[in-house]
């Protein structure tokens, strides 16, 4: 993970951080351009040594090129020779190409490994050291510590951050032997199976204003930029309210429950675009972009990353298969016990309650049932189910 801070450059070296996110950016394209073209029979693609060759020789016959940092431009092969060994391990997607005002950013390794000069000035402000700039302002607003890596960026608010890569270590179980089920939705964030309920910020009413704001502006106009500036200080905002809360609500699971059990759920199919193709439009196409919106801004994904990261080993995801329609009491699964977004009443037993809490303990106990309503998941179910799943 990285622990950012706040970057306040002059406007000097605002103009020299800007060319290393170009070359940074320029690199990285020129790399990706060569890997992409692989085809089979045509022989590997140049990997990173080959490709650092090549900008050597780049360096020595583009002199605009050559006035940036080699150590940033090279970071840039180091970072995509990365990218592309997650792809192949299974790990990560594709690399994308990077565009300008999206991807303003470059990384910085120290060299031959060692740690990069930080220095703290008073007790609100620190400097990091940056090649070809020198000592860059930011706000200490934790303590710093010893990296090998950090990484500047512009965000399209035109904020600054540098952020330091550091590995903190996991936090310890509580060792009280509790199971927790967590079921997540847009209308409440994350049900706990404790009855407890999480609430990620809502996004700022003016989004959607300034949106539309945007959407009447002419193509590279100055008005235009000005519009997309706006948004992008609302939207930056609502990001940082989310992570703020994705932060807070992971490590309190994580300080409280030794097992965690959350949703098996596959957030970029589920938010997957429904428009279709000219010749097979898609259908409810506004409505679904809605429900695309409301799940990307309840944080799941981010809260459930950096929940594994911080309880590595004890997370556990389950088959979200008809949990949702399950009574956690008598077991019986029938679509009409789901009476409303919030009430759950079993049509077979007596039992009623909240329905995203039932789910949850549905997923505490490790149950998820298939169309015919017999258990669908084998794993976990030799252990004790929570009072009131069984």
């Amino acid at each position: 993970m990285a622990h950012r801070y706040r970057l306040y450059p002059t406007p000097a070296e605002e103009a020299v951080l800007l060319e290393h996110c170009a070359h940074a950016r320029f690199v990285w394209n020129l790399g990706q351009e060569q890997r992409a073209a692989y085809r089979p029979g045509r022989g590997p693609t140049p990997g990173f040594a080959e490709q650092s060759r090549q900008l050597t020789e780049a360096r020595a016959a583009e002199p605009w090129l050559a006035t940036g940092s080699q150590e940033v431009q090279k970071q840039a092969l180091r970072d995509l020779d990365q990218a592309w060994r997650h792809f192949f391990a299974g790990t990560n997607r594709s690399p994308r190409w990077r565009k300008k005002d999206q991807h303003e950013g470059f990384r910085v390794a120290g060299p031959r490994g060692r740690a990069w000069d930080v220095r703290r000035l008073n007790r609100r402000w620190g400097q990091v050291q940056v090649p070809k700039v020198g000592w860059v302002r930011f706000r200490w607003t934790r303590a710093v510590l010893e990296c090998k890596s950090y990484r500047v960026n512009r965000d399209r608010s035109g904020r600054w951050h540098v952020s330091f890569t550091v590995f903190p270590a996991p936090i310890p179980a509580p060792g009280n032997g509790e199971v927790v089920g967590i079921d997540r939705g847009v209308t409440v964030s994350l049900a706990l199976s404790t009855g407890e309920m999480y609430q990620c910020p809502a996004s700022s009413p003016h989004t959607e204003r300034l949106a539309r704001s945007l959407s009447r502006t002419k193509r590279g106009s100055s008005r235009r930029q000005r519009a997309k500036t706006r948004l992008a200080k609302v939207k930056v905002q609502d990001a940082d309210r989310r992570k703020d809360w994705a932060e807070k609500a992971s490590t309190d699971v994580a300080r409280r429950f030794d097992l965690i059990r959350v949703e098996d759920l596959r957030i970029g199919s589920m938010t997957r675009s429904a428009r279709g193709t000219v010749t097979e439009p898609g259908q409810n196409i506004r409505q679904k972009a809605g429900l695309n919106r409301a799940i990307l801004t309840q944080g799941w994904g981010l809260f459930a990353r950096r929940l594994e990261q911080k309880a590595p080993g004890r997370v556990e995801k389950i088959n979200p298969a008809y949990t949702s329609q399950r009574c956690s009491a008598c077991g019986h699964v029938a679509a009409e016990s789901r009476k409303s977004q919030a009430l759950f009443a079993c049509v077979a037993c007596t039992y009623t309650g909240n329905a995203d809490v039932n789910a949850a303990v549905n997923i505490a106990a490790g149950r998820a049932v298939t169309a015919r309503g017999g258990l669908a998941l084998a794993t976990l179910m030799n252990r004790e189910p929570l009072a009131g799943a069984a």
